[in-house]
């Protein structure tokens, strides 16, 4: 019997001792996740969300799902696309709760003014690129959200058509026309607003 409770006590050290090992990996693993791809992740749920707090709050969400899971993250073949899958519907969750409209302000004031970094360029040139660059973010987020969410995660993602189909739960064929069309849209879109300035 008291041989017995030795073994016990033995195996239950060497489990405490397994346990630790393996929550130690877990939280390296997590850790390393959000050094190589928080920025990634963030980026995806500000183009979802568009407001700095809100994609915060989901990046934040997103990593807290990660570790809440992290038992499948030895299963995951490629956590780039893992993590933008689960960011993305965070994030899509995220603004189907919100209780303000779905319009897109004029003027946002968590934005800041065009920095006018570079002499080279000159001021017109540069605000005329800025209106440009507001006019297409404009036109993106007027787009019907099944063209919407491929052409922000391939073009602005720079995510392949693979890894945009399994975040979207699409086909890649699917991807590549919807981006296809999107382009054709803004392209179409942007030709009219500039004949007409």
């Amino acid at each position: 019997m008291a041989g017995e409770a030795i073994l016990n006590g033995v195996t239950t050290i060497d489990r405490s001792n397994a346990d630790r090992s393996a929550v130690e990996l877990t939280a390296r693993a997590v850790e390393a996740l959000v050094r190589e791809h928080s920025r990634l992740v963030y980026r995806i749920a500000y183009a979802v969300l568009r407001r700095h707090q809100d994609a915060e709050d989901a990046t934040q969400e997103t990593f807290i799902r990660v570790l809440r899971y992290s038992s499948k993250l030895a299963g995951v073949e490629d956590p780039r696309t893992w993590l933008a899958r689960i960011a993305w519907r965070v994030a899509v969750d995220r603004s189907k709760h919100r209780r303000w409209d779905r319009e897109i302000p004029l003027d946002d004031p968590e934005k800041t003014p065009v920095d006018m970094a570079s002499s080279e360029i000159p001021a017109d040139a540069s605000m005329q690129g800025a209106q440009i660059g507001a006019a297409l973010e404009k036109l993106i987020a007027a787009l019907p959200t099944k063209l919407r969410e491929p052409l922000i995660l391939s073009t602005l993602e720079e995510m392949s058509p693979r890894e945009v189909a399994a975040t979207l739960g699409i086909n890649e064929a699917a991807v590549r026309s919807r981006v296809f069309r999107a382009r054709q849209i803004l392209k179409e879109k942007l030709t009219q607003q500039m004949t007409r300035k």
